[in-house]
């Protein structure tokens, strides 16, 4: 049975920082991403990896804030997050696809972590 955790979500100052962590078991795979969902808005694409950890891909609101990084030896993933902003303020999801390409349509997730920045 395929399972994605997520957990470091929380409360935080505008302008602190945060580490999300997803643990995945059930198998391998080839693209993690993370993507997050506002109140009233759709969701979004915020990060990817490919499986080497080489191949990161970002959306430009995040792009010098976040960092996207995962550990193969223990099926993490995980995400960095800096200077955080109040519209940064969403349900944090993790993602993940047996295929690199496919980072940012991915075929599993997570149930996803919430994150309050606070102004």
């Amino acid at each position: 049975q395929v399972q994605l955790v997520e957990s470091g979500g929380g409360l935080v100052q505008a302008g602190g920082s945060l580490r999300l962590s997803c643990a995945a078991s059930g198998r391998t795979f080839g693209s993690y991403a993370w993507f997050r969902q506002a109140p009233g808005k759709e969701r979004e694409f915020v990060t990817g990896i490919g499986r080497s950890g080489g191949n990161t891909a970002y959306r430009d609101s995040v792009k010098g804030r976040f960092t996207i990084s995962r550990d193969n030896a223990k099926n993490t993933v995980y995400l960095q997050m800096r200077s955080l902003k109040p519209e940064d303020t969403a349900v944090y999801y993790c993602a993940a696809d047996p295929v690199t390409a496919a980072m940012d349509r991915p075929s599993y997730w997570g149930q996803g972590t919430q994150v309050t920045v606070s102004s």
